[in-house]
């Protein structure tokens, strides 16, 4: 064969060869594009930032560990932002496949002429794909691999999916993940409300966040800002006209927050920690996993017991105090102040279990002798200083009133609460037994430690404001018990719902025994009564009962809407003065007409079974029109006397009774419920 022939030879088998070669390489890319579209991605674990909002909706805390990020829909980002991002990261982005070889060729070109790596290639698929799946290390295997998640990304999602994607993801400083906790940052807006001139200046943030961050420096961030217009003038997303009045147009950069304290920090603390407890998170899981925690916090409320408690308080030097309201009708807690300065002690004393409870914890005494109805409000017992025995006769207890001072006479039931008589509440707990008086406990809400001893009717077992406020709750609802709660509902970042709350109520008190104790307890704020120092300060029907001890002060009372425990005292034990007793009651009164300004005052309903008649106060009897004073009092229908005075006189009592003065003693919303039961 000749020389000529043998050439052609090789040629063709050449060709041959690298036809098929090709058709090799060709459909094996085929399969290979085939399998990476049957493969899922990795599983990508997008920080977000958690959100706790109060009842209305308003922000009550946002929670993040080192990253602070909101995923926000395409549609909810400023068209202005994505066209700027677009200029100035990836102008080629709607028309390659995610690589795009013309600027890699272009960026080739540069760092050959200048023997450097001066200009990066990346498109926005490829930034998304190493900031979803991998790390920034410069080696061989990483940019593989962040290739063959680039050609994933382009064949499972669309590019205005991977767009969004990446409008989440990009980091703008400051711990700004995203373009929604950018804009917030920035400018305190939401992203889709960004206007030119701002959607310029962050765009141009994510090429160096340090260099170019208006917080950092602000001639370096509007240079870029420049630059970003003029490439989105280059590119016909807008006009030159447009960029010159956009780069003269005023920023209004808000101040950088810095470590802004939280809105109401105790109830925040409390509800992650019984969100991540609900989600079966860590409380690090639970800020990052960008949930939206709705719960039932007042701010306004809030605010006024913060405001009131650092009025009566905050001065106090180590003097502390803490609060918790709740409404009775739902359980919703409104207002929760765990001690005078967060930032000083984060311990919340709210649910503290170290403290007395004192005389505030006679109600519950006197709540469970109404129910056995072995007390009424009639029921007389001698106020002198006693010695009770018990344990089969083998110990004494002998209590004493407050600055020992004695009536000594009878009295009944209402003056006992108003007064806060001991020797009565411990002849009540003698008469019923203390093992009646932890088992109501125990039906309002009570789980602290107790023991069955004379000393229970006093308060001496500790109990928490929290628990004292729960069980006066259910006084307030008329003995049906619901369960506090604080977390109303829990959504993940695209608004499903992960937890919703569904408070169990239960009627654990007969209603007009709890009418009756609450009729009584608004006493405490009548003339002579422990609370009347702030009577001034209500302008409602309020029930309530004051408690004091060598080292705590107590308030706890309610009207229909809220119930609230105060409590003030030292977290060392340390004793109280007695200017320092009376801090708790003013507390509970301001914060109580504040946080009700707008709700109009209201009687306690009267349920059903509750007679009223009229009875001399000094025997406990019917009164008679001989009765030198008498009362209308509320009784549990049955347990009324029968009886008429017989010390005074026989004849029956009719019309309305007056005071001794011959003046009614009685507020105007006694007058009103008299009337009402007349």
């Amino acid at each position: 064969m000749s020389k000529p022939g043998r050439w052609w030879k090789t040629v063709q088998k050449i060709a041959y060869l690298s036809f098929i070669g090709s058709a090799v390489v060709g459909i094996s890319f085929v399969v290979f594009l085939f399998y990476l579209r049957s493969q899922a991605l990795p599983a990508a674990s997008i920080l977000q930032t958690s959100e706790i909002v109060d009842s209305r909706g308003d922000l009550i805390d946002s929670m993040y560990a080192g990253q602070n990020r909101q995923v926000v829909a395409y549609d909810q980002i400023s068209p202005y932002l994505t066209k700027a991002t677009l200029a100035i990261e990836d102008h080629r982005f709607y028309d390659h496949v995610g690589f795009d070889f013309m600027g890699m060729a272009r960026a080739a070109i540069v760092d050959f002429a200048h023997m450097s790596k001066l200009q990066g290639a990346s498109t926005i698929t490829q930034q998304l794909a190493r900031n979803l799946y991998l790390s920034h290390e410069r080696t061989w295997m990483r940019k593989l691999k962040e290739a063959v998640y680039t050609i994933q990304l382009e064949m499972q999602y669309s590019k205005q999916e991977i767009l969004e994607r990446y409008l989440n993801q990009i980091y703008y400083g400051h711990s700004a993940y995203g373009v929604q906790a950018a804009a917030e940052m920035y400018f305190h807006k939401n992203a889709k409300d960004l206007t030119l001139a701002e959607s310029a200046m962050l765009a141009g943030i994510p090429k160096g966040p340090k260099y170019y961050s208006p917080y950092m420096n602000m001639t370096n961030a509007k240079a870029r800002q420049k630059t970003v217009l003029q490439a989105m003038v280059n590119f016909d997303y807008i006009t030159q006209q447009q960029a010159d009045e956009a780069y003269q147009q005023p920023l209004d950069i808000k101040p950088q927050s810095g470590d802004k304290p939280s809105e109401a920090p105790y109830f925040r603390d409390y509800v992650i920690q019984q969100a991540a407890g609900k989600l079966n998170m860590t409380e690090d899981q639970l800020s990052e996993s960008g949930v939206r925690i709705f719960t039932t916090l007042d701010l306004h409320a809030q605010k006024i017991a913060e405001s009131v408690i650092n009025k009566y308080v905050g001065s106090q030097g180590e003097l502390q105090s803490a609060l918790v309201a709740i409404d009775p009708r739902t359980g919703y807690i409104k207002a929760m102040v765990g001690g005078k300065n967060y930032s000083e002690n984060q311990f919340n004393r709210v649910f503290a279990t170290t403290r007395q409870p004192g005389s505030s914890f006679k109600p519950i005494l006197y709540l469970a002798a109404l129910e056995q109805k072995d007390l009424t409000p009639a029921t007389m017992f001698k106020s002198e200083p006693t010695a009770f025995t018990y344990d089969n006769g083998r110990k004494t207890y002998m209590p004493s009133n407050f600055g020992n001072q004695y009536p000594n006479k009878d009295i009944d039931l209402r003056e006992a609460i108003s007064r806060s008589d001991n020797i009565y509440a411990v002849h009540t707990i003698m008469q019923i037994g203390a093992d009646k008086v932890i088992d109501m406990a125990r039906k309002l809400g009570i789980t602290s430690s107790m023991k069955p001893l004379p000393s229970l009717a006093l308060g001496t077992f500790p109990v928490s404001p929290f628990e004292m406020a729960s069980s006066f709750g259910v006084i307030a609802n008329q003995g049906v018990r619901v369960e506090p709660t604080a977390i109303l509902k829990i959504e993940d970042s695209g608004g499903n719902l992960l937890y919703e709350a569904h408070p169990q109520e239960e009627r654990v008190v007969d209603a007009a025994d709890t009418y009756v104790l609450t009729n009584l307890m608004e006493s405490v704020f009548d003339p002579g009564g422990t609370g009347f120092r702030v009577a001034n300060l209500l302008k409602r029907p309020v029930a309530g009962k004051t408690g004091t001890t060598n080292t705590d002060a107590w308030m706890v009372g309610y009207t229909p809407e809220l119930v609230s425990a105060v409590w003030v005292g030292y977290d060392r034990n340390r004793n109280i003065s007695a200017v320092e007793s009376h801090l708790a009651s003013p507390i509970f009164a301001e914060f109580t007409e504040q946080a009700l300004e707008t709700v109009p005052p209201k009687i306690f309903p009267i349920p059903d079974g509750i007679v009223s008649v009229y009875i001399d106060p000094e025997t406990g009897m019917l009164a008679t029109t001989d009765c030198p004073s008498s009362k209308l009092e509320a009784f549990v229908k049955g347990t009324e006397p029968v009886e008429y005075c017989t010390v005074h006189g026989k004849s029956p009592m009719k019309g309305k009774p007056d005071s001794k003065d011959g003046k009614q003693e009685n507020s105007w919303w006694t007058d009103l419920k008299r009337w009402w039961n007349e």
